[in-house]
């Protein structure tokens, strides 16, 4: 092959293989293009990627919002609520408005438009912070029955006045009972209250002193001995002054609360006063919760299930949520009364029903069980007392809740117009229900007037207690 033969050969075989180059790489940035996404696909998935993001975003950040909780449907989910701040609030006073400011910090805002949901679950809030304690039919027939006490027309024995009657009061001598109330101690107003009261029974009525958590002091080292502290101070005999008010006066107040430590030993008491000869009245006067991890309930129930047949009634001294829902379930165990005082006024007042029945008690005995009328409920339930307490409990709480409404509107903590009328209507609506259905019981007693009490409290019981959960 000639030189210039090789040279062709040659340049030709560079180009054969540079044509090849070229088409693979040409090939190869097909496929790559092929591999990716157009710019308008680029541009889709690019936005389908952000909105599934915004999607997931917005759901996390969305509350799932949960139905307001009704309020009361009947007088007995009336009564179980908890008594909130019940004292006067001025919005024009300076001290009142900073008072609001305090009690409601906590409710949630709603400053913008709110949904009605949101606006229920604000009113219960607000309404919660005012609740006011009112008394339902529980409480009211459990007295209507203690005064009852002896009618003729009582079939239940343990209502029937015996030949003997025996009172026991059963004092809360835990450190508590130390605080302040109206320039004395409680229990400074509770041995003034108590004497009062022994010192008013039929001379020919047995009294007894049994007191609680009166030794030690609050701290855990003493918890102990604290919890097995109570003495009977005073056996059940005749009332004798200045030996009872001796026994008294050695109370101070202490340390814990063992109340079902001092029920259990109530009934050690009276374990020699059966209940076929002994009308058995026992009084337990607390200012609060058991401390020392027991059971009062069940104690409570031993006691009134067991031949002493006991009236078993709690007193409520100045007592907190806690405390009062606890008393209340000691009362309701044994079908006794729970009444709440706030004073000594109201503690003698709450006695002196129990005086009363004594009274009854004394005259039967002097008549020889001749029948006594029992035509009372006009005088002793005393209709037209209990239906004022009510109502003036309404119309503080539809004012105050009504006089913080338009405060929290002034200052814009409330901005719509929409929701201060809504959470206004509202207000309004809810306490004239509330009002009915204290017009009903009165109208449903004052038409019991004339009955006979058997009649009375099974016709009240049937209408006010049947759907009542145990």
């Amino acid at each position: 092959m000639n030189r210039k033969r090789y040279v062709t050969f040659i340049l030709m075989l560079m180009l054969l293989l540079l044509a090849a180059a070229c088409s693979d790489q040409k090939n190869e940035n097909e496929k790559v293009e092929a591999d990716e996404p157009t710019t308008s696909e680029a541009s889709a998935d690019d936005g389908e990627g952000d909105g599934n993001s915004a999607d997931e975003e917005a759901k996390e950040n969305t509350v799932e919002e949960v139905a307001a909780d009704p309020l009361p449907q009947s007088l007995a989910e009336l009564e179980e609520l908890p008594a909130g701040y019940t004292g006067f609030i001025s919005i024009l006073d300076e001290n009142g408005q900073k008072k609001i400011d305090e009690l409601t910090a906590h409710l949630p805002d709603i400053s913008g438009e709110r949904s009605g949901n949101e606006l229920d679950h604000y009113y219960n809030g607000l309404l919660a912070v005012f609740q006011q304690d009112f008394k339902g039919p529980d409480e009211l027939i459990a007295k209507l029955k203690f005064q009852s006490i002896g009618s003729p027309d009582i079939d239940n024995p343990r209502m029937q006045f015996k030949e003997n009657m025996n009172v026991l009061v059963i004092l809360d001598g835990s450190g508590s009972m130390g605080k302040k109330i109206g320039g004395q101690t409680q229990m400074e107003a509770a041995k003034k209250a108590i004497v009062k009261f022994v010192g008013n029974l039929p001379k020919e009525a047995n009294v007894g002193l049994r007191v609680y958590g009166h030794k030690g002091t609050g701290s855990s080292a003493d918890k102990a001995m604290s919890c097995a502290s109570s003495d009977l101070l005073y056996p059940l005999q005749p009332y004798e002054k200045d030996a009872f008010k001796q026994s008294l006066d050695q109370v101070k107040p202490a340390g814990w609360t063992p109340t079902e430590l001092a029920i259990t030993e109530a009934q050690k008491d009276l374990a020699n006063f059966n209940g076929e000869k002994n009308t058995n009245i026992v009084y337990l006067v607390s200012d609060g919760i058991s401390t020392c991890d027991d059971d009062p309930v069940a104690a409570a129930k031993a006691l009134y299930d067991s031949d002493i047949t006991p009236i078993i009634n709690v007193i409520g001294f100045n007592v907190d949520n806690d405390g009062q829902r606890q008393l209340k379930e000691v009362a309701k165990a044994v079908e006794g009364t729970y009444q709440d005082v706030q004073d000594a006024a109201s503690l003698q007042k709450e006695l002196d029903q129990a005086n009363e029945v004594a009274k009854q008690w004394a005259e039967w005995k002097k008549r020889e069980s001749q029948s006594l009328s029992h035509e009372r409920l006009k005088k002793d339930l005393d209709i037209f007392v209990f239906d004022s307490q009510q109502f003036t409990k309404i119309v503080d709480e539809r004012q105050q809740v009504g006089f913080t409404l338009q405060y929290l509107y002034q200052t814009k903590k409330i901005m719509s117009s929409e929701s201060y009328d809504y959470l206004v209507e509202k207000n309004t609506e809810y306490h004239r229900w509330v009002q009915t259905q204290y017009d009903e019981l009165k109208a449903d007693l004052e038409n019991m007037n004339e009955m006979q009490y058997s009649e009375a409290i099974q016709a009240l019981e049937e209408k006010y207690l049947q759907n009542t959960p145990d």
